[in-house]
């Protein structure tokens, strides 16, 4: 009887080969399982923070170009120097548009002449590269006091290399345009009444962002 007892005793000291390898196995699932778990986490969390990115990257877009578009100069006081050309092209199946704009800036004053534009800015696109379908947005500008001189033109800045898609359309008062040249209109309507604009950028994962946007100009309105 003693015997039995410390034979039973003696087996169910320790786990059998079968069940270490079973104990091993479920320890290894469980692993996975957590490090696709923290995985997933990490993933998403990476992908959430580009897309942010690439949001405040579209919306400081749209701001300045429409801070700049809704500047666009007209004046009674004085024959301005007018200048407003929307270009828009086509490139692999998507618009990507170019404008010129003679415009107030910021920090306007007066000229010596009177109210008068103080930029010529320009928004122009590349293709980009390094990445096949997207385009360089470039920003450059000049003094509008110079008009006849290239030599007070700053060097392009690039806003973004992510564009997929830069459409702009005019709104004249009656139609939608989708270019707009200032120089073959008569004044006082040299400038459209509205811009609005869709930009598409690419993000380095997930599905393309877009913007969208409409611009009034307060100088284009007959208010005199």
């Amino acid at each position: 009887m003693k015997a039995r007892l410390q034979n039973r005793l003696r087996s169910s000291a320790g786990l059998t080969l079968i069940e270490l390898m079973l104990s091993i196995g479920i320890l290894a699932i469980v692993l996975v399982m957590i490090a696709g778990s923290f995985n997933a986490v990490i993933h998403s969390k990476a992908h959430g923070e580009a897309r942010l990115d690439v949001d405040r990257q579209g919306r400081a877009i749209l701001w300045e170009l429409s801070n700049e578009i809704r500047g666009a100069v007209q004046t009674p006081l004085r024959p301005s120097n007018v200048l407003f050309i929307g270009l828009g092209q086509m490139r692999s199946g998507s618009p990507v548009d170019a404008i010129t704009i003679s415009t107030l800036a910021a920090g306007h004053r007066r000229a010596i002449t009177g109210l008068d534009a103080e930029q010529l800015v320009s928004y122009s696109v590349t293709p980009n590269p390094r990445v096949r379908g997207w385009y360089i947005l470039s920003r450059s500008q000049r003094s509008g006091l110079m008009v006849s001189s290239n030599s007070n033109a700053t060097l392009p800045i690039d806003l973004a290399d992510n564009i997929i898609a830069l459409h702009m359309k005019y709104f004249n008062g009656n139609d939608w345009l989708e270019s707009w040249d200032s120089t073959a209109v008569p004044p006082p309507a040299q400038l459209p009444y509205a811009v609005s604009i869709d930009l598409v950028l690419g993000t380095a994962v997930g599905r393309p962002m877009n913007f969208s946007t409409e611009v009034t100009l307060p100088m284009s309105l007959p208010v005199w």
